[in-house]
């Protein structure tokens, strides 16, 4: 059996994640005896071996839906966020203080990846009902390297999962050439999943638990607040914009 939790994963946070698991797998009374790592997501959340993984809001409702269990989503206690929801936040270089959004229109974005909620649907969907597009697109493989990307220049903006926003604005000392600009509307937050075929049920009451037993210090780390049973129709009534390569395609119009 799997277990996975890589989404929210850095050396920071491996020994409060490592606790989690734990805490889950002493719940159910059952599962491996530590969290897969260094694997390749995809194969993680399609394998027939998968008992936990959390997957992102966007792969879920465009691939995986149909072939895994949706067990329910975390709240992390974000602002502006109802519990289990979170959304993305727009940064610039702290030299474009005092900047809208308005003023990177046709500008260089920085985003993670084309099948990212937080870092490409949310931004694009809320820039194009703002009649805004983003220019150049600098793909960079992760809400960190984003981020990085933009306060040394590379990029002029980006937009960034909401907690890995907190934790880089805690861990990474590039945060502070970095401002926010604005954020998205809130979504139904990075979803926790199962293979098809498990009963979800034991999974999320395992998790509930475990949330509830953790140590202040590691529920402070990972920003756990409890876990939340969102419907997958919820997941499912996103907007999915254009991916990049058909927005490069054609031109600064990313049709829903």
């Amino acid at each position: 059996m799997i277990a996975h939790l890589g989404m929210y994963d850095r050396p920071e946070t491996a020994a409060a994640n490592d606790a989690y698991w734990d805490a889950i797998r002493a719940q159910l009374g059952f599962g491996p005896n530590s969290l897969t790592r260094d694997a390749d997501p995809w194969q993680v959340w399609r394998s027939p071996d998968l008992l936990l993984a959390q997957t992102c809001g966007m792969p879920y409702r465009t691939r995986l839906y149909s072939d895994v269990q949706l067990i329910g989503a975390p709240d992390y206690g974000l602002p502006g966020c109802q519990p289990g929801y979170y959304n993305s936040v727009i940064v610039a270089h702290r030299d474009r203080a005092g900047a809208k959004l308005g003023d990177f229109d046709g500008q260089r974005f920085a985003y993670n990846d084309s099948l990212s909620q937080s870092g490409w649907a949310a931004p694009i969907t809320h820039m194009r009902s703002r009649s805004l597009m983003p220019g150049e697109l600098v793909e960079t493989g992760g809400h960190q390297a984003s981020a990085q990307v933009v306060a040394e220049g590379g990029g002029d903006f980006a937009a960034l999962d909401a907690l890995s926003w907190e934790m880089i604005q805690r861990y990474d000392a590039f945060a502070n050439d970095l401002v926010e600009l604005t954020r998205t509307e809130p979504t139904p937050a990075l979803p926790y999943i199962t293979a098809m075929g498990r009963d979800a049920k034991p999974l999320f009451l395992a998790i509930q638990a475990a949330i509830l037993e953790l140590s202040d210090t590691h529920r402070t780390t990972l920003h756990l607040k409890g876990v939340e049973a969102i419907p997958a129709t919820d997941y499912l009534a996103v907007p999915t914009p254009l991916g990049p390569a058909l927005m490069r395609h054609q031109g600064r119009d990313p049709q829903m």
